[in-house]
């Protein structure tokens, strides 16, 4: 294995670095100021003006879809090990640059099974725009009604009628689904529910604007109302022509395995890059901040959340890039058990970072005086997005006993 950065990939590093510290952090208190000003107007999912104002001047420096791989943007060429420590860097501000180089979810996952299953039309229609990062999308699949750890639990139908589907059903934590440039939305519903238990699920591609689309409200994460939405929406007869299904009838499972695969790359990347800065606002407010007469950086308990701290991030990448490295050699499905492995332990290692970071600010930890708060939000909200962590364990003890299992076999 070799995590070392090919000259093309620290290229983009430095260049991204260089965009994040003269243009991402100095936008900050601009967005949450344009953000508030949306809110009082009654708008709290508009886009505050700074943003596209940070799309245009990534586009300008060549910072856009950086997420693609090398095969479908030969532009950067940059596979997922490449990527991964771009994604890291843009953690440290995961409100702004994501989306300002356009590798915001859930935009990346929709896009990438747009390119791999969907037809010239779809791509025409929906891909195109996308990729310019001039709509948003959003993939319903969660459902409060049932247990959506186990997608083969989602009960919104979508019956064939003649040249049309029509959707019913329920759904929940679609996020974007709110942001007012949301123009489709990528619905994961049951075609057959007769057929086995992974053939009973399909995909079709659903206008937010069309007739029975609903949103019913927005779901708040700790108190936090995102920019974008998590939406919870009912479809009621919604219908959409035939040539809308994404990939084929009953192939939902497997759109939705090659969706989530590398994305948990980078969802894992921008976690260790919140750890990051976490840890950096850390040491700076135990060097600066003085406890029963001493800075708090002499107190042998903040120095081991620092040592800590940087141990597990360390520890955490390396799993992360080796989970990348995977992926590029041997495709998302032979690095499943590291892509789970990482689902576990990077959301995990992040959040206990920014615990410790709260503890040693104390009250200014909590609140909207550091991003911290709004960072241990998101970060407890990963352990259970795209999948709860006791999931992703499982599937790890299942791949180890069959291994090994497969060896006893062969060997007797």
């Amino acid at each position: 294995m070799d995590f070392g950065r090919s000259e093309r990939g620290q290229h983009y590093l430095d260049r991204l670095q260089a965009f994040m510290d003269e243009h991402v952090l100095p936008a900050e208190p601009v967005y949450a100021a344009q953000r508030a000003e949306l809110v009082a107007a009654g708008r709290p999912h508009g886009l505050p003006p700074v943003v596209e104002e940070l799309k245009a001047e990534a586009r300008r420096r060549g910072l856009w879809n950086l997420f693609l791989p090398d095969a479908d943007d030969p532009a950067h060429g940059l596979g997922v090990l490449s990527y991964a420590p771009l994604a890291e860097l843009t953690g440290w501000s995961p409100e702004l640059a994501p989306e300002a180089t356009n590798c915001a979810a859930p935009d990346t996952g929709n896009m990438e099974i747009l390119h791999l299953f969907g037809t010239a039309e779809q791509k025409e229609r929906w891909l195109a725009p996308l990729l310019a990062g001039e709509i948003r999308s959003a993939f319903a699949m969660t459902e409060p009604d049932v247990a959506s750890s186990d997608a083969r639990n989602i009960r919104t139908s979508i019956d064939r009628d003649g040249d049309e589907y029509v959707v019913n059903g329920r759904k929940w934590w679609t996020t974007g689904a709110l942001d007012e440039r949301c123009r489709v939305l990528v619905v994961m519903g049951k075609t057959d529910p007769a057929a086995e238990a992974h053939r009973q699920q399909s995909m079709v591609l659903v206008p937010m604007d069309s007739p029975g689309v609903e949103v019913v409200r927005n779901v708040d994460v700790f108190g936090y109302a995102d920019q974008h939405g998590h939406a919870e929406m009912t479809f009621t007869d919604v219908r959409v022509p035939v040539s809308n299904l994404l990939g084929e009838e009953g192939g939902g499972f497997a759109v939705a395995q090659a969706r989530l695969g590398p994305g948990r790359i980078h969802h894992c990347m921008r976690a260790l890059g919140m750890a990051e800065r976490a840890l950096r606002l850390m040491v700076d407010r135990a060097t600066e901040r003085e406890a029963f007469g001493r800075p708090l950086a002499h107190q042998g308990v903040v120095q081991e959340w620092i040592a800590t701290s940087r141990v597990e991030i360390e520890q955490a990448r390396l799993l992360t890039l080796r989970a990348a490295w995977m992926i590029d050699t041997a495709g998302a499905k032979g690095a499943r058990k590291e892509i789970a492995a990482i689902k576990v332990v990077a959301p995990r290692v992040a959040l206990a970072v920014v615990d410790r970071a709260i503890q040693t600010f104390g009250g200014a930890g909590v609140s909207p005086d550091t991003p911290l708060a709004s960072m241990w939000a998101g970060l407890r909200t990963l352990r259970i997005a795209d999948g709860p962590d006791e999931v992703h364990l499982r599937d790890i003890a299942r791949l180890e006993l069959r291994e090994r299992a497969a060896e006893r076999s062969s060997a007797g």
